[in-house]
């Protein structure tokens, strides 16, 4: 499956797993690496010090390509920059903010730069800014989001029209038939969050995956819209802040009832009633925590089958 992904970041498959908080640390990052994937660190849950420590121990644990995906709102951005250059990190994937301002201090620095977006007009300036290559990331995806609610269906084909960019599709991407429609619309490599987060090898919680795994359909939904759209689990929580945004409720009460670190609470600590559990639509389609490599199998076993059923139809 060679194309402009695999040779861009040296990798065997397009597929890239999400750098997401709580979830994505070394064991994660260097299992799908291992497989043939990118492997990305999550930062955006790290302080600098522990992000330092999984930085070396990706080093010990795979010789493939990897990466970290850092929040650009991110505390102390400039140390924690100062430290990826350092460590000799060769790809960065960066969001929740402008790519304009650091991505020649990443090129400078031999790392190769790709930025989340939600719309095409971030994509147009992503290009303008020199990244390397974008990721569309539809609304369905788990965690904070775009404003704009955009399918991931429907922002692909938009995106890949605004930009000659390498395009990376991601949100509601939990097969191998999701990723050869991806493909079919425009991307180039899928990123994934879900499959992976409830993975063996994640870093949540046993108590969040188990929880995540029995959701159905309609269990999640975008909130907090007053602050950053965030897809979370329908659990107590999410119900207390549905309350309190149907009367009207101001940003500082909504941030008042999620309390500090409400993701670390829910995801990594596993408090799955009163914590942010932050998941992707298609979690009601995870039934079994599986390890990486099955994961892997299952989606390029369905990939292959679903290609080949349109060339036999």
């Amino acid at each position: 499956m060679e194309n402009r992904i695999t040779q861009l970041f040296g990798i065997k498959y397009p597929i890239i797993a999400g750098g997401m908080v709580w979830c994505s640390g070394w064991r994660l990052a260097s299992a799908v690496s291992n497989v043939g994937g990118l492997g990305l660190l999550g930062a955006g849950s790290m302080h600098p010090e522990t992000l330092e420590y999984h930085i070396d121990q990706m080093k010990s644990a795979t010789d493939k390509p990897w990466g970290v995906n850092l929040p650009l709102m991110y505390p102390g951005i400039d140390e924690v920059i100062d430290l990826i250059v350092r460590k000799g990190v060769k790809i960065v994937f960066t969001s929740a903010g402008s790519p304009k301002k650091y991505t020649q201090r990443f090129h400078d620095a031999g790392i190769k730069v790709v930025h989340v977006v939600s719309s095409c007009k971030f994509a147009a300036k992503c290009e303008e800014a020199g990244v390397d290559a974008v990721v569309a990331e539809g609304f369905e995806a788990g965690g904070h989001n775009g404003r704009e609610e955009l399918t991931t269906m429907t922002l692909v084909p938009q995106v890949r029209q605004a930009t000659s960019l390498p395009l990376i599709a991601a949100g509601g991407i939990g097969s191998g038939q999701a990723m050869l429609a991806a493909m079919a619309l425009g991307a180039e490599g899928v990123q994934i969050g879900t499959l992976f987060a409830l993975s063996r090898e994640s870093s949540a919680s046993e108590e969040f995956k188990r929880y995540c795994t029995g959701i159905p359909e309609d269990g999640t939904m975008l909130i907090l819209k007053k602050i950053a759209p965030t897809r979370m689990v329908k659990n107590q929580l999410f119900q207390r802040v549905a309350e309190a945004e149907n009367r009207g409720a101001e940003a500082d009460e909504l941030r008042e009832i999620m309390g500090a670190k409400a993701s670390k609470r829910g995801i990594f600590e596993g408090d799955v009633e009163n914590g942010e559990l932050e998941i992707g639509q298609i979690a009601s389609v995870v039934r079994e925590i599986l390890p990486v490599a099955e994961i892997f199998d299952n989606l390029m076993n369905q990939y292959r089958q679903a290609k080949q059923s349109l060339i036999d139809a």
